[in-house]
């Protein structure tokens, strides 16, 4: 295993999932439930498998688009996300 990469995919999704939709709805659950577990063990089967589509169609994708293009749509996708967030759009 590539410790540097796991290291590094670790830390950024680690930092960009902090305060973002998914953990906010699972702080909402935890605190409205007694069941902490159970909530634990669903959002993180939710993030696993979100985490797989990602690796399977990224795998595929990586094949057919060179990438430093998936490198400047992926920051224009977000780029694009935080304008809409900004404009309360989202």
């Amino acid at each position: 295993m590539d410790l540097k990469l796991f290291a590094s995919t670790f830390i950024a999704i680690f930092l960009a999932e902090l305060g973002d939709k998914t953990q906010l709805a699972t702080f909402s659950l935890a605190a409205s439930s007694e069941k902490r577990w159970a909530i634990f063990l669903g959002a993180s089967l939710a993030l696993i498998a979100s985490t797989l589509i990602g690796v399977t169609v990224g795998g595929f994708v990586m094949n057919i688009v060179p990438p430093e293009y998936m490198r400047m749509g992926a920051g224009l996708l977000f780029i694009l996300l935080g304008i809409a967030m900004i404009m309360g759009k989202l």
